[in-house]
């Protein structure tokens, strides 16, 4: 059967429920790796409801259902579900959704959801709750399987070795430091299923997911073996050899439910990023140990030698992105018709002159006055909205190079521009300004400073409802834990800031159906040099990696304190003068102009 519409999919997903006594089916933005982005195969949710945001979580009721997403995705998820039976659920809280089942499903009922596609850490949570109200929580086979006829195929792309000239830590002695971190609990084998843990991990990469260089695979870490789980046709002689060296051995990715029913001891897993199907075969009799992967925290602390590749990557970028501005405003100046689709093709055409480049590291976000007031707007293949007249452009954009992760953010005006959207974006800059020169304590927790960079905003009573600032990987994913700058974060003892770890610094905003406001560079965790004091511990500071000029003249500069007038000007100057001997012609002269020095 093929469906035509949404309401379609969703009356013959019902019926499929009531055959198999369920009342409530839970339909989350997961795959059995708990990726954020996901291959198409388990992309459920969006196949089901028609939203497209990389976020969210679809409730099936027997009568109704409901589209819970989070502040980013509110207008995008309006306009996606509009004329569909879906109802959008504004999700304000982490427990929204268990909120709505208490509160609308009676004794008994069943609520359930696929059990490759929650992890173990909230399976256990919805269980203790609902059965508390007397509502029983089930993880089932998928129920949508039997009704996608055309449901895409697992990806299959290459495996392929992170350069060597990059890699600065072997596979071994990766996999020793996490051994040494088993025998300090008593573990004796460590479950890795989340794909960056297991690319970091192996010094392989791979393009199972858009943007991400990763693959399919579990790993399966012993205190004297390893074996790793993926499709084995997938990997080159290369890829072979470099598994060897690490003895690592290789089995086909549907062997993990045979291997794992033949444990005994203590298995480590993180249930945050297990799902329940994974562990389906574990006998009874293994004790687990639940903690987050090792892996996490190692990956998030670049090393000296890598910190300075991102330095090379961020040179790059910042060229290839004179490059486009300048492209770009001259096209404007030709009074040439370009759209928000036009902005992905022309950042990839000048990202992928560079050394060492491999893709976009996410989907590029170009959103022109109203667009922009959904931070996580995509424009469409088709009908995507001209960038013409008067207003802002806000684009977030970023690429994989081998070298190095990039993510950025700048908003550029597009003819004439008001005072009000002058005085957003410098009140913006100004929380950016705040979080950039901040001084803090090693292992603060993230969640703690991000008032500091709304505090400007705040004494403007201006909000914006995501985070501040996302970990981003090295040559890995763009959004990468364990720290999040984000009071809606918990605080534990994971999400701390430690020395090396990468973060963005993006406050924005948000306007609905007028314009969107963001300022995002990638800034590195480092130690305060000559310090002032040293018996109070520890203290780090961001130095700033983007390069890429702020657009001035969107600044009101009478907003700006002395510190603050300083700072551009010195970022300026740094981006200046790290990108001007590397650019030409037109590139240089946008560079020039728009890295001029400003002034109260």
């Amino acid at each position: 059967m093929k469906f035509q519409t949404v309401n379609e999919k969703i009356s013959h997903l019902q019926s499929i429920m009531q055959k198999n006594q369920v009342d409530i089916l839970i339909v989350p933005t997961a795959d059995p790796h708990l990726s954020e982005y996901l291959p198409e195969y388990w992309q459920v949710r969006s196949w089901l409801s028609g939203f497209t945001g990389s976020a969210g979580t679809l409730l099936i009721h027997k009568e109704k259902a409901i589209l819970w997403a989070d502040s980013r995705y509110w207008e995008q998820a309006r306009q996606q579900l509009s004329g569909s039976i879906i109802e959008l659920g504004k999700m304000l809280q982490a427990n929204d959704v268990l909120d709505w089942i208490i509160q609308n499903t009676e004794k008994n009922q069943v609520v359930a959801v696929a059990d490759d596609m929650i992890a173990l850490s909230q399976y256990q949570h919805y269980q203790n709750v609902l059965s508390r109200h007397d509502i029983v929580f089930n993880a089932i086979s998928d129920l949508v399987d039997e009704m996608w006829h055309d449901r895409p195929a697992l990806p299959m792309a290459p495996i392929y070795p992170h350069l060597a000239q990059f890699v600065f830590e072997s596979s071994l002695d990766k996999i020793n430091r996490i051994r040494e971190k088993m025998k300090a609990v008593n573990a004796d084998y460590h479950l890795v299923s989340s794909l960056d843990d297991v690319a970091w991990i192996s010094n392989l990469r791979g393009s199972d997911v858009s943007s991400n260089p990763v693959f399919l695979a579990h790993l399966l870490i012993g205190l004297d073996s390893c074996i790793i789980f993926l499709h084995k046709n997938k990997l080159n002689d290369e890829s072979i050899e470099l598994l060897k060296q690490a003895h690592i051995q290789i089995r086909d990715y549907a062997d993990l439910d045979d291997e794992l029913a033949q444990l005994t001891g203590v298995l480590w897993v993180d249930s945050g990023k297990m799902a329940v199907r994974t562990l389906a075969k574990l006998p009874e009799n293994v004790i687990l140990y639940e903690a987050s992967n090792p892996s996490s925290l190692f990956k998030s602390q670049k090393n000296p030698q890598e910190i300075q590749c991102i330095r090379n990557a961020m040179v790059k970028d910042g060229v290839a992105l004179c490059g486009f501005f300048a492209d770009l405003e001259q096209r404007f100046a030709n009074q040439q018709r370009v759209s928000e689709n036009d902005i992905d093709g022309m950042l990839i055409h000048y990202r992928s002159l560079q050394a060492h480049y491999v893709s976009p590291s996410f989907d590029t976000i170009a959103a022109f006055n109203g667009n922009g007031a959904m931070p996580h707007y995509r424009a469409p293949e088709q009908g995507s909205s001209w960038i013409e007249g008067d207003g802002l452009l806000l684009i977030d954009s970023g690429a994989q190079y081998q070298d190095g992760t990039t993510d950025i953010t700048r908003v550029m005006p597009v003819g004439n521009v008001n005072i009000q959207q002058k005085q957003d974006f410098t009140v913006v800059l100004k929380a950016h300004i705040a979080l950039a020169t901040t001084v803090f304590p090693e292992n603060m927790p993230a969640p703690m400073i991000d008032a500091i960079a709304r505090k400007p905003m705040w004494l403007r009573q201006c909000e914006y409802g995501h985070g501040t600032g996302h970990g981003v990987g090295y040559f890995m994913n763009v959004h990468e834990g364990p720290q999040r700058i984000a009071y809606q974060s918990a605080v534990n003892a994971d999400n701390v800031l430690k020395l090396g770890m990468i973060t963005s610094n993006e406050p924005g905003l948000y306007r609905q159906g007028r314009w969107g406001i963001r300022i995002e560079n990638l800034v590195v965790n480092q130690k305060v040099e000559s310090p002032l004091e040293t018996e109070f511990g520890s203290f780090l500071y961001f130095e700033t990696l983007t390069l890429c000029p702020i657009d001035t003249r969107l600044i009101d500069v009478a907003l700006l304190n002395d510190e603050e007038i300083s700072w551009v000007n010195q970022y300026h100057q740094m981006v200046r003068d790290k990108l001007s001997p590397l650019v030409e012609g037109d590139a240089l002269a946008w560079l020039l102009a728009r890295t001029e020095a400003i002034a109260p």
